[in-house]
């Protein structure tokens, strides 16, 4: 780097370590310009964006800023002295491997304040915050000590090769943790659930998804119990999501009447039952459908909606309840199966064949059996 005659003929005037002094202050100096102009001029542009990302990345990037300046500083200081050509080749090679392990650690952390920052945010989905996260650090660090080895002149040839044959390794010992990582990238691209949703998983369970991480998802089941199952084992399995596309849920209550019942009167009692729950949704409104003639009874589904997916089984069961009151109060008979088995006498008086007993002075031959 070229300084300016004036700069030139000052420094020139001044000890060895004087200059030094001077340029590594004048190169903070326009670091702390850069940073007061700059931080006006991204506050103006950033103003009306939401949340504190901006501010986030301004903070941090201003200890990198400081840093790679005064390490630029220092380099053509000791540029302006004439150093040996051997010792300015590997300060010009430290000063750049320092600068690039600044920078690498300074995006690595801000990776992470970030991704912290919009965990809660609306606009990015939560599970995705944590893979975000490492696939941003693992970028950073490749292309960091990809830029070292290329500064310090080392083939990478060697290594990439060597790079090819452990990625085999480790993608063969690793394998089912790639897949529940892709699984979970699958999931998240499909839309298949988010945090706070109620599916029904292929083995029956049925419950609240609790988390979702690289690894795997947690389900929390109305018994109340945590089930973890890998991403890679749901992104292959048939999960019925019952929180879309939206929350509100149709219920089915089957009721069976008696036959000779009057199926009106059926009719408007279930439907004031529905309407009288507080659970029931007013719209789409309850209906009643009568499906089939029974072997026993005549076959009735009451079908309504309710709020979302938690409050199923509580308003089956207030249904439930109603319908077998209402039933009671009224008279109508809720028929159970029945057999009639008849018994038929029979008067089959066969003749016996009896071996009279032995006399007394006769023996007997069963060995008095």
């Amino acid at each position: 780097m070229q300084l300016d005659r004036p700069v030139v003929e000052l420094l020139a005037g001044l000890a060895p370590w004087q200059g030094i002094v001077v340029i590594v202050v004048g190169f903070l100096a326009l670091a702390a310009l850069v940073h007061t102009v700059g931080d006006r001029f991204v506050r103006q542009v950033t103003a009306r964006i939401d949340g504190d990302v901006d501010d986030i990345v301004l903070r941090n990037l201003h200890t990198a800023v400081y840093l790679s300046l005064g390490l630029v500083g220092a380099y053509v200081a000791t540029d302006f002295y004439e150093v040996s050509p051997g010792i300015a080749v590997q300060l010009e090679a430290g000063t750049l491997s320092a600068i690039i392990v600044v920078w690498m650690v300074t995006l690595i952390r801000l990776g992470r304040k970030v991704s912290t920052a919009v965990t809660d945010s609306k606009y990015v989905d939560r599970q995705m915050v944590p893979i975000l996260q490492n696939v941003w650090s693992a970028v950073i660090s490749i292309v960091g000590v990809f830029l070292l080895l290329v500064l310090w002149q080392i083939d990478v040839t060697p290594l990439l090769a060597s790079a090819g044959i452990v990625g085999i390794i480790v993608g063969l010992a690793a394998r089912d943790t790639l897949a529940n990582f892709f699984g979970s990238l699958s999931l998240y691209l499909d839309g298949t659930y988010r945090v706070g949703d109620y599916v029904v998983l292929e083995t029956g369970e049925r419950g609240r998804v609790e988390d979702i991480s690289v690894r795997s998802t947690v389900v929390r089941t109305r018994d109340d119990i945590l089930v973890t199952v890998p991403n890679a084992t749901l992104n292959s399995a048939a999960i019925v999501n019952e929180s879309t596309p939206k929350r509100k849920r149709r219920i089915r209550v089957p009721v069976g009447v008696a036959y000779g019942t009057d199926i009106d009167e059926v009719e408007t009692i279930l439907l004031e039952i529905a309407e009288a729950e507080r659970l029931v949704q007013e719209r789409p409104s309850p209906r009643v459908r009568f499906r089939e003639f029974g072997d026993s009874a005549l076959n009735f589904e009451l079908l309504c909606w309710v709020s979302n997916p938690a409050v199923t089984a509580r308003a089956i069961h207030h249904l439930n309840g109603a319908v077998y009151r209402r039933f009671q109060a009224d008279g109508i008979e809720i028929p159970f199966p029945k057999r009639d088995i008849s018994v038929r006498a029979v008067d089959a008086a066969a003749p016996f064949e009896t071996t009279p007993d032995p006399s007394p002075g006769e023996v007997s031959t069963d060995g008095g059996h």
